[in-house]
């Protein structure tokens, strides 16, 4: 257990700067995605095995909560999506590109593209929850 704890400290006081959350975001939006295809194989496999209990899921899943949890699994796989293509495109076109200049530079991009493609989005899955769970704006 002191090999875990030393690893999660290291993780969070380490002063990577962009590199490091870049790596730790990544990491992170790949268990979040990992997650929900988990709970998404278990719930659907609940039709053929339990279908009451796959409504009572359904149910579940137009709370509030998971609602904004979807928000960021759209967050999670725009993240993940666009870094890995950076990653990818770094080691197979641009080796000499893996500098720390570099790596600052292009972490920001990802991010910033990441933002981009999902604020739309978000907004959109924000008004959706607010429309269906509180009738705001005439829904």
């Amino acid at each position: 257990m002191s090999d875990l704890r030393t690893t999660l400290v290291g993780y969070v006081t380490y002063r990577g700067r962009e590199g490091h959350w870049s790596f730790l975001l990544h990491r992170i939006t790949g268990l979040g995605v990992v997650l929900f295809l988990t709970i998404h194989i278990i719930d659907i496999a609940f039709v053929y095995f339990n279908p009451t209990l796959f409504m009572k899921a359904i149910e579940i899943y137009r709370s509030t909560l998971f609602g904004i949890g979807e928000i960021f699994l759209v967050f999670c796989v725009f993240y993940h999506g666009v870094n890995g293509l950076r990653i990818a495109y770094l080691d197979l076109f641009k080796p000499q590109g893996w500098h720390i200049e570099s790596q600052r530079r292009s972490a920001r991009w990802t991010l910033g593209i990441a933002l981009i493609l999902w604020l739309p989005s978000a907004l959109w899955m924000l008004r959706n929850l607010l429309m269906h769970n509180y009738g705001f704006f005439g829904g």
